[in-house]
């Protein structure tokens, strides 16, 4: 063997035996607080979204089958109702409201025909928030040998 196999091996176990220097470790440092922030920065946005997602789906559930029981009761003919919807559902508050219906904008609508309104709201970072669901409701006459009158519905919309 040549005596330069022996020293090359020794080099090669000095580079494997040594560290990081110090500039790379403060390059790497200097890295990670750059980017820690901005990181934790998006995850704190993440996170509030996706809450605010939650809350507005279950308002709008909660607004829907507030209607949907409106309707079946037969209560869309009162112009203003409201309430909770209990200790289950304790930041969530709704209030109803019915009202003549008038097809476009200041247009007369047809005869019998409401709209009821039901709006819910949550306190959410220190502001109040809402979903608010709408459909329309109107008196069906029967036939004239009853003379019983019921209600019916039509589709329901969804406003931010």
């Amino acid at each position: 063997m040549t005596p330069a196999r022996p020293k090359s091996r020794r080099r090669a176990a000095r580079r494997r035996r040594r560290g990081f220097s110090l500039v790379e470790v403060l390059a790497t440092l200097l890295l990670v607080g750059v980017v820690l922030p901005a990181i934790m920065q998006g995850l704190t946005l993440a996170t509030r979204v996706a809450t605010t997602a939650k809350r507005r789906s279950e308002a709008a559930a909660l607004a829907e089958r507030q209607l949907s029981e409106i309707i079946a009761l037969g209560q869309w003919q009162q112009s203003h109702q409201a309430g909770d919807f209990g200790p289950d559902w304790a930041d969530y508050r709704w209030d109803a409201t019915a009202q003549d219906w008038a097809e476009g904008a200041g247009g007369a609508g047809a005869a019998g025909v409401r709209e009821v309104e039901v709006r819910v709201t949550w306190m959410q970072s220190g502001r109040e928030d809402f979903v608010s669901v709408s459909t329309l409701a109107y008196e069906q006459q029967e036939s004239s040998d009853t003379g019983a009158s019921s209600s019916g519905s039509s589709s329901g919309s969804t406003t931010p």
